[in-house]
């Protein structure tokens, strides 16, 4: 069967990734952070078996970027006026070019379990949308095995509902949906205070890159 993971990703730039984290981090910091929550993102996409493994990135010409970031990852460029029909072009086009599943991940959940991954990929043998819930409301995962336009186009992101609309119109599609244990995103500095005390607690390797940052550059 053929199944493709993508993982949503920006290049980290001050100013324009992880801003509500600045203050107290200063912008550079926030760009860096986020290269770290991106590189762990990639570790875990690694620890997924038998899937063939996309960034979407933006923006368009910083192919070059991720190309070094990522050598083995393939990289598909997101298309789209918002990040509804973003999500809904790259999954949509890897359905309809061949792959039997496709799952599309943020890269703001650094120490998300990659068994939660593989496991949206097992939950599709009988739903037809997973939906991996974050606890502010969204969602860090979306899986589909046949393209659902409206649960993406139909539904405003970046609101505290996003997973209750899109819950709501799967029942109303007729869908059957399979949910993830809930994990958590970090864009706030009190989800950031939460990251900092999991790794202090997990010693063991859990988001080696974000870890060493936090330990290293901010106090």
């Amino acid at each position: 069967m053929k199944r493709a993971l993508l993982i949503v990703a920006k290049r980290p730039r001050p100013r324009q990734t992880k801003t509500r984290l600045c203050p107290p981090l200063l912008p550079k910091q926030a760009a860096q952070l986020y290269e770290c929550f991106l590189r762990d993102t990639l570790d875990v996409a690694r620890a997924v078996p038998t899937v063939t493994r996309y960034i979407a990135y933006l923006p368009h010409d910083e192919v070059e970027y991720f190309w070094q970031l990522a050598p083995d990852f393939d990289l598909t460029p997101q298309v789209g006026e918002n990040l509804s029909q973003r999500l809904d072009h790259a999954l949509t086009r890897c359905l309809t070019e061949g792959y039997e599943r496709a799952v599309i991940m943020d890269s703001d959940s650094p120490t998300l379990p990659s068994a939660y991954v593989a496991q949206a990929f097992d939950e599709l043998d009988g739903a037809d949308v997973t939906l991996g819930p974050c606890e502010d409301g969204g969602y860090y995962l979306i899986g589909f095995k046949q393209p659902q336009p409206r649960l993406l186009r139909e539904v405003r992101m970046s609101t505290p509902h996003v997973l209750r609309d899109t819950l709501a119109l799967a029942r109303e599609s007729g869908l059957r949906v399979a949910l993830l244990p809930a994990w958590y995103d970090v864009d706030t500095l009190q989800e950031l205070q939460r990251l900092r005390a999991e790794l202090r607690f997990h010693r063991d390797g859990l988001a080696r890159h974000t870890r060493e940052f936090l330990d290293t550059a901010i106090a």
